[in-house]
């Protein structure tokens, strides 16, 4: 991974945020810090692959919550006026929370990754 390949960084953080889903909590964190400490740069070019890598693993999130809301939403079609107020809040409230969630903890793992790497033992 080249430094300031900010496209390939932030692939990378997304990646590692989806593989550590299933295992480790605050895994956002850990794909951010990952993908700035790969960018390198200052702690803005650190926040901004950071930001980015969790806008790709909210993506991939995103598509997957809608087929299991159209699941849902296809199991629910006897009370379908009852389902469709209470899941548009549902759907809401969630993607309000997941963008929370994981945008912003992978901002602030970029930023961190970057730290690390310019001031502490780590990067050298």
């Amino acid at each position: 991974m080249a430094e300031q390949d900010t496209l390939l960084n932030a692939i990378a953080g997304a990646v590692a945020t989806a593989v550590l889903n299933f295992f480790v909590p605050f895994a956002p964190l850990f794909g951010g810090a990952l993908a700035g400490y790969l960018e390198g740069g200052d702690r803005n070019d650190g926040l901004r692959v950071g930001l980015l890598a969790g806008v790709f693993s909210l993506a991939v999130l995103v598509v997957l919550f809608v087929f299991v809301f159209v699941g849902f939403g296809l199991l629910a079609l006897e009370a379908p006026m009852a389902f469709g107020a209470f899941g548009l809040l549902a759907f809401l409230v969630i993607f309000v929370g997941g963008l929370v969630y994981v945008v912003g903890l992978s901002a602030a793992g970029g930023w961190l990754g970057n730290y690390l790497k310019y001031e502490t033992d780590i990067g050298n």
